[in-house]
Order: structure tokens, then C-alpha cells, then sequence
């Protein structure tokens, strides 16, 4: 394991690791511990009581968070038509096909999100081998393959984050800044837990969320206590 720095080891002092935190007392703690000299990302992370091998207790979804996660995506849409007109009117950064799609396999990614109309995935499809290792390939589940192209856009833009359960059965969600107010963190909090709450698989057994940290980007883990949300 990477040693730790001096910073990071005088904040990991203020948190007890034996106690699992109520939310707000959390919150405070997580400022207090957040030392960068830059706006750190806010972080949940969950450790969870499902086998991700068994395609009957994957997690994966989107949902719009409460107060936004404190930065711009820069949206890519790939359509045609009214469809790509619409995109635009929507506030897409990006609005192509083939052209686009050139782009990405010369190399090009400045952009986070990608959504594309359904008759536009043969050919996006193509780019699984470049988008996929990077998270970027579009996805129904995730509301990113969509004629709704209007309202993927506008909830991209305010705020939707997408979560998705790994090999080792944690999830990693951003919910804000370190300069967000408590209250919206909390709130972003708590909009995050019940949302992994309702997609808890039916074949999943024993205690679903076994353990609910927040960080910051360059904090110490601050256990939360989630038991009142069950």
C-alpha cells in the first residue's frame, strides 16, 4: 500500500473508524478533513451484499441527484435529422453521426457523456472497443439510448449520475463539491441511498448494504450509518 501523506494522515486522525456516523455528522467531519487546496469531488461508496456474477443481482441505473454534482458534463449526442436539431436545442456540446464518429476513432474525447438515438447504435456499436474500457458507451439502462433526446440532455446537464455495481460488489457514486452547503450534500445523500435501496435485486440475501462511506477526493473514508434508510 502507497504511503499516505502528512495531510492526509493528520485529517485521517479526526475520524474514528470503529463508528459509523450519522449523516449530517458526517457531512461535518468530511469538510473538516478535506485539506486540497482545490474543490474536491464528494464521493459515496458502497459496499454491497449482491454477487455481481449473477446477471440476476447486476445494479446499474441513472437518476437525476437533487443539487447537481457541481460540474458541467460536456454531452455528445449522436443523431440525425429532427432528432439532432432537437439535441441542439437542448444544449448538447456535440451534435453528429458519422462525422463524430471518425473523430473518437482518430482519438478525440472531449466530452463525458454520450446519448444516441436507437437507429444510431450500429453504428455506434462499432466504438465499443474505444468507448467501452472508458465507461462511455451508451446504455438503455442508463437512459442514454433514447429518442427522448430532449430530456437526456436537460437531466445530464442538471445533475444525472450514473452508478453501477463492480466485480467486488461496491458501488462508487459522486454526489457534489466539498464547497457544496451541507444541507444539499446531505440531500444528494439521501436522494443516492434510496435510489440504491429500490434497486436492490430480488435474489439478493442477508444484509444488502454492508457498509456506506463518503469521501472526499483527497480525504479519509467517513463511515456512514444507514440503517434508519432500511
Amino acid at each position: 500500500m502507497a504511503k499516505r501523506g502528512k495531510r492526509y494522515q493528520e485529517a485521517a486522525k479526526l475520524v474514528d473508524r470503529s463508528k459509523a456516523y450519522e449523516i449530517n455528522e458526517a457531512v461535518t467531519l468530511l469538510k473538516e478533513t478535506a485539506k486540497a487546496k482545490f474543490d474536491e469531488t464528494v464521493e459515496v461508496a458502497f459496499r454491497l451484499g449482491v454477487d455481481p456474477k449473477k446477471a440476476d443481482q447486476q445494479i446499474r441505473g441513472a437518476f437525476v441527484l437533487p443539487h447537481g454534482t457541481g460540474k458541467t458534463q460536456r454531452v455528445l449526442v449522436f443523431a440525425k435529422g429532427d432528432k439532432a436539431k432537437e439535441a441542439e436545442a437542448a444544449g448538447a456540446d456535440y451534435v453528429g453521426d458519422q462525422d463524430l464518429i471518425n473523430k473518437i476513432n482518430q482519438g478525440w474525447f472531449e466530452f463525458d457523456v454520450i446519448v444516441a438515438t436507437p437507429d444510431m447504435m450500429a453504428e455506434v456499436g462499432k466504438l465499443g472497443r474505444v468507448l467501452g474500457p472508458k465507461g462511455l458507451m451508451p446504455n438503455p439502462k442508463t437512459g442514454t439510448v433514447t429518442f427522448e433526446v430532449e430530456k437526456a440532455v436537460k437531466e445530464i446537464k442538471a445533475g444525472k449520475v450514473e452508478y453501477r455495481v463492480d466485480k467486488q460488489s461496491n458501488v462508487h457514486v459522486p454526489i457534489g463539491k466539498i464547497s457544496f452547503d451541507n444541507q444539499k450534500l446531505v440531500e444528494n445523500f439521501d436522494a443516492l441511498v434510496e435510489t440504491i435501496i429500490k434497486v436492490k435485486p430480488q435474489a439478493a440475501k442477508g444484509i444488502y448494504m454492508k457498509n456506506v462511506a463518503i469521501t472526499s477526493t483527497m480525504g479519509p473514508g467517513i463511515k456512514v450509518d444507514v440503517t434508519n434508510y432500511r
